[in-house]
């Protein structure tokens, strides 16, 4: 369903509201528009009002027969990532091509960059929370996807004992987007996707055992 309004969207030729970077070009040209007030946008039978990242209400744009909307308010409104690269003048929709670590701004007490406990199964990842703490603990840490990315491509191991009720949350409205149930230490590193469009901040828990530890490679889980 969402590829199906993804394509709407494209179709629909949206300007871009993201910010005065888009303004910054020379081939601007300037034309004679109306705000339409009188058109409704309605996603899956719920009427929207479409906001722009402020929470300020915006409107439609008329101009030569066509409708023109504001792409950051329709992407969130159909759980589309949006973002804007200022350097190319680009506005990306969806997954990127390429991945952005989650190493980048990460700060947790058990973020660790000591080949001690960044080494896995003779690869040395780095940069890696590894939580090896003592006795049965729930074992977590904050993500901030700042809503500008789709998907979050995490990657964890379980050492010595098993990682229960693994759980990945909206940490603003508690509404959890990925449970795994067990993670075993024979499972090896496990990669869990995760839609995460229009969510800025995650909480990621699970419960580890006494003796065990969990490993997540900073440098190797990404979002997209």
């Amino acid at each position: 369903m969402k590829k199906k309004y993804f394509a709407i969207l494209i179709a629909l030729s949206l300007a871009a509201s993201m910010g005065t970077g888009v303004f910054a070009g020379s081939k601007l040209q300037e034309i004679k528009a109306y705000l339409n007030h009188d058109i409704k946008i309605v996603v899956n039978g719920t009427a929207v009002q479409l906001t722009n990242q402020n929470g300020k209400q915006v409107v439609p744009i008329s101009y030569d027969n066509t409708t023109y909307l504001p792409v950051r308010a329709v992407s969130e409104a159909l759980g589309v990532a949006v973002s804007f690269d200022a350097a190319t003048n680009t506005v990306n929709l969806g997954e990127k091509v390429e991945g952005t670590s989650i190493a980048k701004g990460f700060d947790d007490m058990y973020h660790t960059k000591d080949p001690q406990y960044t080494t896995y199964q003779g690869k040395d990842y780095k940069e890696v929370y590894y939580n090896s703490a003592s006795g049965d603990r729930s074992s977590s840490f904050m993500l901030y996807p700042k809503k500008q990315y789709q998907k979050l491509y995490l990657q964890i191991a379980a050492i010595g004992e098993n990682i229960e009720k693994f759980e990945i949350k909206d940490a603003e409205g508690s509404t959890v987007l990925k449970t795994v149930d067990v993670i075993k230490p024979e499972d090896g590193l496990v990669t869990i996707e995760v839609d995460i469009s229009g969510f800025n901040s995650l909480y990621v828990n699970g419960n580890a055992k006494n003796g065990g530890a969990v490993f997540v490679p900073l440098t190797t889980s990404y979002y997209r």
